[in-house]
């Protein structure tokens, strides 16, 4: 039996949403395809902000909340419904129909249920007596009601941990379940990230300078002129080593988390946070930089994000980073949020599956500060590790390492 720091954690389900399609399949074939998902926001007016566009998923138009009372279906927001959705993919990939035998949950979200708080605040501010269903829109907004909207779907009474500490929540999920299966706390953990557009965030980002006025970010582009949001959700089922099968998916080899104490939205221009999580990461996985096939950057498209994330992954990985595959995801859906650390992680997840590498799209001219290997077109490739990289604002940083099974 490996030491705790060294045991692998087996990805038995894995289940997506994003901007470019809903489930496992749909999502390949889009990133195969070198899709783009952006589109015109009509989630809510966008009339009076400079950004118009983002990564909008389609939902089923049947809810997929089977036990929920029809007069409470309009308070499961849209995130919540991505999470389920997800949830249902990695039980049925796990040859699973329900919870049992599940010892936790753990979720990230950065926004929860926003819109629901944003009608909380529109009925209050222009009603002036009783308004119906305000306890309700209360009740159904905070995240660990949404919690126990999922639980009660599958009447499941195990514990919630909800993660949320901005766009590295979903990756910070993954590997805090990881480390209840490696401390023998949990045998079986769902862990993933959700988050889905809201007016307030949306607009707060816009008001920060933060979104392309053009729609489209372009990570790792020396004209790059910001981000580009989207909404989506993420879940894999970790088991720990001695019930994993042989059927399992990958493993989850390595995490670490740092914080890098430099500024509230702003990244440290050295990375030393990254370089310290993609250092321990690589630590606990038993590997070295020139053993990672592909990373998932964090790439935003923000002029600071990806400046300060290529010198990290140039300092961290020495002489061998010009050998490393690296490329953004997040041009071709956007920035979910929360859920964009559990959306990436199942992309990894995907790409050792399959031996292919997705593309940093919409890149006309590198920044000189790029000196690995940038994806520009999808592409086939041999790979055995792939990293993640999640940062959020307040500096909080994390790194997966992702294995893939042997066959």
């Amino acid at each position: 039996m490996p030491s705790p720091s060294r045991q692998r954690i087996a990805i038995t389900g894995a289940g997506i949403v994003s901007p470019l399609g809903i489930g496992w399949q749909a999502n390949e074939q889009s990133l195969a395809a070198d899709r783009i998902a952006f589109r015109p926001v009509d989630l809510f007016d966008t009339s009076a902000l400079i950004a118009k566009t983002a990564g909008v998923v389609d939902l089923p138009e049947e809810t997929p909340f089977l036990r929920v009372p029809a007069h409470k279906q309009p308070f499961i927001d849209r995130g919540t419904q991505m999470l389920l959705i997800a949830i249902r993919e990695a039980l049925a990939q796990a040859g699973r129909h329900d919870m049992q035998g599940i010892d936790a949950m753990v979720i990230g979200t950065s926004a929860g249920a926003m819109p629901l708080g944003e009608a909380y605040f529109e009925k209050a501010r222009h009603g002036t007596s009783r308004i119906p269903s305000q306890l309700s829109r209360a009740e159904y907004y905070q995240q660990q009601r949404q919690m126990t909207s999922i639980a009660t779907e599958f009447d499941w009474r195990g514990p919630v941990v909800i993660v949320s500490n901005a766009c590295a929540s979903g990756a910070n999920a993954i590997g805090w379940a990881a480390d209840m299966i490696r401390s023998g706390r949990a045998k079986r953990v769902l862990a993933g990230g959700y988050d889905a557009l809201a007016r307030l965030v949306f607009a707060g980002f816009d008001s920060l300078h933060a979104l392309a006025p053009s729609g489209i970010p372009r990570p790792f582009d020396a004209q790059r002129d910001g981000l580009a949001l989207g909404e989506g959700a993420a879940v894999m089922l970790l088991e720990a080593e001695d019930v994993r099968r042989s059927d399992a998916l990958g493993d989850v080899a390595g995490y670490s988390t740092a914080t890098d104490l430099h500024h509230l939205t702003q990244p440290d221009p050295e990375g030393k946070a990254a370089i310290r999580t993609m250092t321990a990461a690589c630590a606990q996985a038993g590997v070295s930089p020139d053993q990672i096939g592909y990373i998932n950057s964090h790439g935003t498209g923000t002029p600071f994000n990806d400046v300060a994330e290529a010198a990290a992954i140039a300092a961290w990985a020495g002489d061998a980073v010009k050998h490393i595959p690296v490329s953004s995801t997040k041009s071709a859906m956007g920035h979910l949020l929360g859920g964009a650390g559990a959306v990436e992680a199942v992309i990894c997840l995907m790409a050792l599956q399959g031996q292919w590498l997705p593309a940093s799209l919409n890149v006309r001219e590198v920044d000189p500060a790029v000196h690995f290997d940038l994806v520009r077109q999808f592409r086939r490739a041999s790979l055995q590790y792939a990293l993640t990289n999640s940062f959020g604002f307040g500096g909080t940083n994390a790194t997966l390492v992702m294995e893939r099974r042997a066959a």
